[in-house]
């Protein structure tokens, strides 16, 4: 036991956690209203330990966004445009097909693409798309489409979520995205996100999408007008749903970006805020295996710290984000596999590849074996040079 934790006020609730007890809604929020933050790191640091050992993982990904027009207005989002914006784009499906080929050549096993809700694309384009990326190499894993997308395509293809998510399956998509979920509790969303999908639409997407074999991620945006109950409400759902169906495969906490946007607020996620909600969201999703530490958002040396504090994965490599970019994040647009071993094992962990699932594509030598074998250091730097020019 840390000394943190055996000279904490929060001594009652790692004793909970070492016998396995579940932490009660009102546990978390205690947890979130602590300020002894290095208690409540130590007790999560203990939990992702015993969850899954001294790996931390990351994934060679590319984002493709394969349009930005959207017919809403979600009041947080600097990603939307509207067809008569200078700046909106769309991709074509050759353009989508050019951006996945260079991908391979980097080593890319998964393509994480999503999009606005566009007002004229027909559902053939997306079923096209996936087919055409999917021919490409069958190894290479297609995430794709948050939950209002999904709600969106089932309108355009008159079908019901589930004919939908199946004809998608059928065509390569083999995990969806867990954006979108914002926060759950109905008067943030509407503050927030007036027109988007209910809580309820979005878990009915995901639960649909397990029932059919599929695996997910799921998020939960925080830091903007949100309360710290709202959170734990917003986490009870998702643990819930865990419960029912296990097919989420991770969680990945998102810290607001309050450039470039119409919600504005008065302090935006600190530092202590977004380390304390990895936490809180590591001791009290117990059903979750892996809590994700989003670079993009946090900056690749605070998701490096949160290493320590309940989070195993880094995300991706990326290579070209958008969402959070146009929203105001000073992060840059990628990361090369070298800076995120160097991160992973400055922080004591062991680096490991996964791919989409989670599931270890590589675990990474000691640096002593590496000294023996020198031609993983120069495939990284070959990979990392390929990167950075991609």
């Amino acid at each position: 036991m840390s000394f943190a934790i055996q000279h904490s006020t929060l001594r009652d609730l790692y004793d909970k956690v070492v016998v396995g007890e579940r932490l009660s809604d009102a546990d978390a929020l205690r947890l979130f209203e602590s300020k002894d933050i290095n208690a409540v790191g130590a007790i999560a640091d203990f939990a992702r330990q015993r969850k899954v050992g001294n790996r931390a993982s990351y994934i060679l990904n590319r984002y493709i966004n394969y349009s930005n027009y959207c017919i809403l207005s979600c009041q947080f989002c600097s990603f939307a445009r509207k067809k008569r914006d200078a700046d909106g784009f769309e991709l074509t499906i050759e353009q989508m097909v050019q951006k996945a080929r260079e991908a391979l050549a980097l080593g890319i096993t998964e393509l994480h693409i999503v999009g606005g809700l566009h007002p004229s694309l027909p559902f053939s384009y997306y079923v096209d798309f996936l087919k055409a990326l999917k021919a490409l190499d069958p190894r290479l894993q297609l995430k794709c489409f948050t939950a209002i997308e999904i709600l969106h395509l089932a309108w355009l293809a008159k079908k019901s979520v589930e004919e939908t998510l199946l004809e998608l399956k059928a065509a390569g998509l083999e995990s969806l995205t867990g954006g979108g979920a914002e926060i759950f509790r109905k008067e943030v969303r509407h503050a927030i996100a007036r027109g988007k999908e209910s809580a309820e639409e979005y878990l009915t997407v995901h639960r649909a999408w397990h029932r059919l074999g599929g695996r997910s991620t799921c998020t939960m945006l925080f830091g903007h007008v949100e309360k710290l109950e709202d959170r734990v409400h917003h986490l009870s759902l998702l643990r819930a749903l865990q419960d029912e169906t296990h097919g989420f495969t991770g969680f990945v906490a998102l810290p607001y970006q309050p450039e470039n946007n119409d919600i504005p607020v008065r302090v935006p996620p600190t530092g202590f805020d977004q380390l304390r909600t990895i936490a809180v969201s590591r001791l009290y999703l117990d059903n979750f295996d892996h809590i994700t530490a989003y670079w993009v958002g946090m900056g690749l040396k605070l998701a490096q710290v949160a290493l320590s504090y309940g989070a195993d994965d880094l995300h991706g490599t990326i290579v070209e984000e958008h969402i959070f970019h146009m929203a105001g994040a000073k992060s840059p647009q990628l990361q090369t596999e070298a800076e995120m071993v160097k991160a992973i094992r400055e922080a004591g962990r062991t680096p490991v590849q996964r791919n989409t699932f989670y599931e270890a594509v590589r675990e990474w030598p000691t640096e002593a074996a590496e000294v023996a074998a020198p031609t993983n250091s120069v495939k990284s730097k070959v990979l990392e040079r390929n990167l950075a020019t991609a």
